[in-house]
């Protein structure tokens, strides 16, 4: 794994939880984060889009958990222990996000997010706030929070 990236000063620093997904490393801020939980057998919820994987109780609440494996149309493994849920908040909304392996807490460089993201595509990049230069995905937890098209209110 790439070291974190060193010598920039204060204000350009930032935190991220970073997170493997389909073989892939992604960041998240982690003002928007609420809590780091282990996936629990899910309850699948009929009629709703094929990236949420269900619903799951954590501390007395019921959080939809979110697959962006599917969403990102990125390749499907099963589900093991390893296999945690990042519960995003904020405003009001709150989800959770699967992730195949929490890898922990690590420093990065504002200044040094490549968002030119020529290279990338599809819905994935929408969701972007930058790749560092170990090709680590920063995602924009406040879009994904506010993203209507993430926000199921279908009625049956």
């Amino acid at each position: 794994m790439a070291e974190p990236e060193k010598d920039e000063d204060e204000s350009d620093r930032m935190e991220a939880l970073v997170f493997e997904l389909a073989q892939e490393i992604y960041a998240l801020e982690p003002e928007f984060i609420a809590e780091v939980v282990p996936l629990k057998p899910p309850t699948p919820i009929p009629c709703t889009p094929p990236y949420v994987l269900g619903v799951i109780g954590v501390r007395g609440r019921i959080v939809s958990v979110l697959d962006l494996r599917v969403f990102f149309d990125l390749p499907l493994k099963g589900l093991s222990d390893r296999n945690s849920v990042v519960v995003l908040s904020r405003d009001g909304c709150e989800f959770g996000l699967l992730t195949d392996r929490v890898i922990g807490i690590r420093t990065l460089s504002r200044k040094r997010l490549n968002s030119r993201l020529e290279h990338l595509s599809g819905v994935r990049k929408e969701y972007l706030l930058g790749v560092t230069s170990s090709h680590w995905a920063v995602l924009d937890a406040y879009k994904l929070l506010h993203d209507a098209r993430l926000v199921v209110n279908d009625r049956i």
